[in-house]
């Protein structure tokens, strides 16, 4: 349909499918984090925080008030030849379950924080897990979190000293997380009803590391990131086309300018969601 000479032509919809929340490292609760999504006027939101689904139900409560569809999401970190890399699992159909098998990683994340609070403190750095704690606010915890504590007492200026001086891999506070394998992380994405997508491959999101994870079942590939350049989206999209898979994208929002994000800034279009759809009634056909 072609509009009328002077007459607006509304958007075309959008939607955001990768974002974070308090229920892991985001700065807005779930129920803030719906009505911001349905301010921007997404179609749709995925809520995707790390290593847990605990703010799903919140989320969907609001979507639900605000007519705003929410896709239950989770970003695992997994490994794939040693190397971290982010899984995102969209569409869980069964949060509960899922969340209980995350449980796990879920303890070895206060586990860790423990031993960092613990090393900081014997090279010097004040700081109590009760401060970490009081950061994270319930969330899943992670060196973000022990990272703004140590901020807080005044033992580094910002989050990147924190990370240089302590906390990142070979830092005297750096402790490594129990490892969750690619494969078993979309076994796990897959049982719980959901898609697996890889999660901002950038650079590295190339045919040789791509290849082998479609034999694994991976489902799609975050094409559109904030991190990604011009040449990565084209190369991701086309490695997606190539391999079937279907496309994903998002803002990787985290409730305030992080890194300069926005909610819904990605524009990735409604028409994913609906090839994502199309995906998920086949994944649980079986």
């Amino acid at each position: 349909m072609t509009a009328s000479p002077g007459t607006a032509v509304p958007p075309a919809p959008h939607v955001d499918l990768h974002a974070h929340s308090t229920a892991s490292d985001g700065a807005l609760a779930p129920r803030a984090a719906v009505r911001t999504a349905h301010a921007a006027g997404l179609a749709a939101f995925a809520l995707t925080d790390h290593d847990t689904l605990a703010g799903i139900a919140e989320a969907q409560a609001e979507a639900d008030a605000v007519g705003l569809r929410l896709v239950p999401g989770v970003e695992l970190s997994v490994h794939q030849d040693g190397v971290e890399v982010h899984l995102l699992g969209l569409h869980v159909r069964d949060v509960d379950a899922l969340q209980a098998r995350l449980v796990r990683y879920r303890d070895h994340r206060r586990d860790r924080a423990e031993e960092m609070v613990a090393r900081l403190n014997g090279v010097g750095v004040p700081v109590t897990m009760e401060q970490v704690l009081a950061v994270a606010a319930g969330g899943a915890i992670g060196r973000p979190h022990v990272a703004k504590a140590i901020i807080a007492i005044g033992a580094v200026k910002d989050s990147r000293e924190a990370f240089d001086r302590y906390l990142a891999a070979g830092k005297p506070a750096y402790v490594e997380k129990v490892r969750l394998e690619i494969a078993d992380g979309i076994a796990l994405v897959h049982e719980a009803g959901g898609i697996a997508v890889i999660a901002h491959p950038g650079p590295d999101g190339r045919r040789e590391r791509i290849e082998p994870l479609v034999a694994l079942g991976l489902d799609g590939l975050e094409v559109r990131h904030p991190s990604h350049s011009a040449e990565d989206t084209k190369r991701l999209a086309a490695l997606a086309a190539h391999f079937d898979l279907v496309p994903s994208g998002g803002s990787d929002w985290h409730g305030a300018m992080h890194g300069g994000r926005v909610l819904g800034a990605m524009q990735v279009p409604l028409a994913w969601l609906v090839a994502q759809d199309a995906c998920v009634a086949r994944r649980r056909a079986g």
